[in-house]
């Protein structure tokens, strides 16, 4: 009976270290699977038309007072 409490004790031990491992695993996967769809989407996105709306630059104003110019 020793001898089977200790080794379930040691597999929950390597459990519980081993635990967050595997969940980092799964995360990885499955942030990996989605950048692939969103990769596959860009690809095959059909091409912008003429008529499609351009987009807008900004003007750029500079700052009238910075701390790096005094």
């Amino acid at each position: 009976m020793n001898t089977f409490l200790n080794l379930l004790g040691i597999s929950a031990v390597i459990a519980l270290v081993l635990l967050p491992a595997l969940i980092g695993i799964a995360r990885e996967l499955r942030i990996d699977r989605a950048l692939r769809e969103a990769e596959r989407g860009r690809r095959t996105a059909p091409p912008q038309t003429a008529d499609a709306a351009r987009p807008v630059k900004a003007a750029r104003r500079p700052y009238v007072r910075s701390w790096a110019r005094g």
